[in-house]
């Protein structure tokens, strides 16, 4: 396994639209940092950002569906950002790129409104380490530095308390919630979000776990 996730790492670094920046070099900030549309993806089409995006299966899905938006997916293990980055080659998307970091970073990544929408899918729920959680305030209210009014966040989770934090973190700050389900394959099976299906979350599924979702806005 140690020998396999060396092989990942040398070939992520042929990889053009993977980005690995040292954490000297994001200080002030990324020297991409309000020039993603420009430098990197050649047009203005909106950026959506995936967080943990791990494999990339969510960003990927997305940009197919997608063609006129710009994607980055954001994680901090190479070894599944490897997956990825190979798809991306294979299919030649011109609509997605990869950042190996944290997501405590994204103020060195992009300028104010560079970003119009946030997913975070299945993300750690952080068990007794609220603060940590993508959407704790600090989260939230770093989000709200870089995106661009009305820009809208999506969180899928299987996790019953991360999503009963997040609705009760909403209530408490300047949010419109604009569609929430405990189970998002029973009560919307034709909404375009359960089209898109990560490995494990089809798996759950199979399982039979509920998959719970929720799609707001931040109002600052």
């Amino acid at each position: 396994m140690a020998k396999k996730k060396l092989v990942r790492f040398t070939e992520n670094l042929s990889y053009p639209h993977l980005f690995q920046p040292r954490y000297e070099e994001l200080k002030p900030a990324f020297w991409l940092k309000g020039r993603w549309g420009q430098d990197v993806f050649k047009n203005d089409h909106p950026i959506t950002l995936e967080l943990g995006c791990g494999k990339g299966e969510y960003t990927i899905g997305l940009a197919r569906q997608h063609r006129n938006r710009n994607f980055i997916g954001i994680d901090i293990k190479g070894a599944r950002l490897w997956r990825g980055c190979r798809t991306v080659e294979e299919e030649q998307l011109a609509n997605v790129v990869f950042i190996r970091s944290r997501a405590d970073h994204l103020e060195s990544f992009f300028d104010a409104g560079e970003v119009s929408e946030i997913w975070i899918t299945f993300p750690d729920p952080q068990p007794g380490k609220e603060r940590k959680r993508l959407t704790a305030p600090l989260f939230l209210q770093r989000y709200c530095k870089i995106m661009k009014p009305p820009g809208i966040i999506h969180l899928k989770t299987d996790d019953r308390e991360l999503f009963g934090y997040t609705k009760e973190i909403l209530r408490q700050y300047p949010s419109e919630i604009l569609m929430e389900t405990e189970d998002l394959y029973r009560d919307y099976p034709g909404e375009p979000v359960s089209t898109i299906q990560t490995h494990y979350e089809s798996i759950w599924l199979e399982q039979g776990k509920r998959i719970a979702y929720i799609r707001f806005r931040l109002t600052p």
